[in-house]
Formats: structure tokens, sequence, C-alpha cells
């Protein structure tokens, strides 16, 4: 079942329910899939689903920041639920082992020695770590690595 499919099932579980949060995410989220889909003009593939539900979460995160320091937790509580709710449709998130079996790879792969290799690294992991891993962090983490 595509991801879409199961976003479309799950708005409509979330009716049913009358779960408006829940509700509100999934059709928050179908809705920015249809956008992209306007504006690339093509059809929405998991993959694309994945990165659009990605970048939805990372603005939580950011809007939790700025709600916290801002003294509005109820604020920052909602965007924390809508988090909970995206998350149920990415992909398992990769353990630091495995980012680093990865990475390890990519390096070994592509013959990386120094920074200017750095974008051929990046290149080969993205694909495969993409709603698995943060991909600042990988990027901090391949920096390091390249570095010494």
């Amino acid at each position: 079942m595509s991801l879409l499919s199961q976003l479309k099932d799950e708005m409509k579980n979330a009716m049913r329910a009358k779960d408006k949060l829940r509700l509100g995410v999934i059709r928050m989220a179908l809705s920015a899939i249809k956008q992209a889909e306007i504006d690339h003009n093509t059809e929405a593939t998991d993959d694309n689903v994945i990165v659009l539900l990605t970048k939805m979460v990372k603005q939580r995160k950011e809007s939790i920041k700025m709600f916290t320091e801002g003294g509005r937790d109820e604020l920052a509580a909602k965007e924390a639920a809508e988090i909970v709710a995206l998350e149920d449709f990415l992909p398992q998130p990769l353990s630091a082992d495995e980012i680093n079996q990865l990475i390890t790879k990519a390096i070994a792969d592509t013959g990386a020695a120094s920074m200017a290799d750095m974008g051929k690294v990046m290149a080969v992991l993205k694909p495969q770590m993409q709603g698995k891993a943060d991909m600042g962090a990988v990027s901090g983490q391949i920096r390091a690595i390249l570095n010494s």
C-alpha cells in the first residue's frame, strides 16, 4: 500500500474516531502533497511523500523551540502531538550504529578523502537515509570524519 493511500485511509479512521488533532494533521499533509503534485506537475511517490512529511516534522520541531522560548507551552505541546501523528507515517529511524555503518560504507565506496568529496558522500547517503535520519546531524558526522 502506498503511503498516500495509507494517509487517506488513516484520515477516514480519524474521522470515525473523531480525533480532531490527527485528522487536522493528516489533512494538512495531504494538502501539502497535493500542492507539491501541482507545483511539480508529477504524481506523488512514496519518496516524495516521505520528504514532505520529514520537512513538516522539522518545521514543527523548530516551532516547538520557538514556542518554548516564548513561554507558549500549550502551543509547543500541540506541535509535539502533531509530530507524533506525522511520525506514524515515516519509516523507522536508523540507530546510531546503522548510521555510522552507512557513513563508513559510503566514504569507502566513493573514495572520499577530504571535504571536497562531501557532496559525493551525501549523494550516496541521502536516498538511503531520507526520512530515517536527521540529515543535518549526518552531515556533521561526515564532516568530522573527513576533517580528521
